[in-house]
């Protein structure tokens, strides 16, 4: 009798046991289905609120685009009292539509955009540098040493730069093979000058003075600064400031009136000072929900007048965690 009480005890806990199997294991199974369903959830949120971002910054640089095509058109002097150079402040993404009756300011999602453009020549164009013969031009070394001497940087900084950013846009060997080993890929943009092995330091203080752009530009005297524009036209900082002073109340539109601030006798270059642009920097800001992308562009304004047409030569966008400057 107690042998069969033992049996049957011992199987009571077997199919206990055999029970507790098989709710762990559906709990298991239930859970993982959750967590596959909660992923597919997250990955087709994180790839709807990526193509909207990619629809609005896109948008964004037809509208620049526009602006540009437009100034074109309209005229020949381009300087900071046109609407071009007006940045627009973050807004939400909702009030651009509240034009529409369909739409009020209420509506849509919780994205705010923000942006500007900045015209490209108001720096110092490094690419100036090369010369016909394809090597340093004299007289673009000088004013890249008067650049560097506003920044208070090393006097040997101009000519190390200049060195290694020729030597990088050249494609001939320089027949020194010391020289020839650290020739690197041809520079295309200002961030990559720390290939050339400059200190941090010396990048951040000439980022607000140069540039490099595709082809050799002047600058345009109406919206470079006057530590940019005294070192291009070699002339002292307080001439270089009267000359701000007055275009903020009439832009520079000819060489005559660019003419009484240079020296006695110097005629204005037009390889070296212009008074309209080509290229431009346009950068936009997208804030959705938990999203921060800043989208940074480069544009060529080409033609004039009905033929004018605006393109878009380079673009780069990065990821910043919401509330990031």
């Amino acid at each position: 009798m107690s042998g069969r009480r033992h049996a049957h005890q011992h199987q009571r806990g077997a199919a206990l046991l055999l029970a507790m199997v098989t709710v762990t294991l559906v709990a298991t199974l239930a859970a993982g289905m959750v967590w596959q369903q909660w992923r597919a959830v997250q990955v087709e949120s994180a790839e709807r609120a990526r193509a909207q971002s990619d629809w609005v910054l896109l948008g964004a640089l037809d509208w620049s685009r526009l602006i540009l095509r437009e100034d074109g058109r309209s005229g020949a002097v381009d300087h900071l009292g046109e609407p071009w150079a007006t940045p627009l402040a973050e807004a939400r993404l909702s009030t651009f539509l509240a034009a529409d009756g369909d739409n009020n300011a209420d509506a849509g999602p919780e994205a705010f955009l923000s942006g500007a453009i900045a015209d490209a020549q108001a720096r110092y164009n490094l690419r100036n540098l090369l010369g016909e013969d394809g090597k340093v031009a004299k007289a673009e070394l000088e004013v890249l040493g008067r650049l560097c001497a506003a920044a208070r940087l090393p006097s040997d900084v101009a000519q190390r730069l200049a060195e290694g950013l020729v030597r990088s846009w050249s494609d001939k060997p320089s027949g020194d093979a010391a020289i020839d080993r650290q020739r690197t890929l041809p520079i295309q943009r200002f961030e990559q000058i720390r290939w050339l092995d400059l200190d941090p330091s010396v990048l951040e203080a000439l980022r607000p003075h140069v540039d490099i752009l595709p082809i050799a530009t002047p600058i345009n005297v109406n919206t470079a600064s006057r530590d940019v524009i005294a070192a291009v036209l070699d002339i002292d900082l307080g001439t270089a400031e009267r000359l701000v002073q007055t275009r903020q109340r009439t832009p520079i539109d000819s060489p005559e009136r660019l003419k009484p601030y240079l020296p006695q006798g110097t005629t204005p270059d037009p390889k070296r000072a212009g008074f309209s642009s080509m290229f431009f920097a346009v950068s936009g800001r997208l804030r959705l929900d938990e999203r921060v992308l800043e989208e940074h562009a480069l544009m060529q304004r080409r033609g004039t007048g009905g033929a004018t047409e605006v393109v878009t030569l380079r673009r780069e966008r990065r990821a910043l965690q919401a509330g990031a400057p």
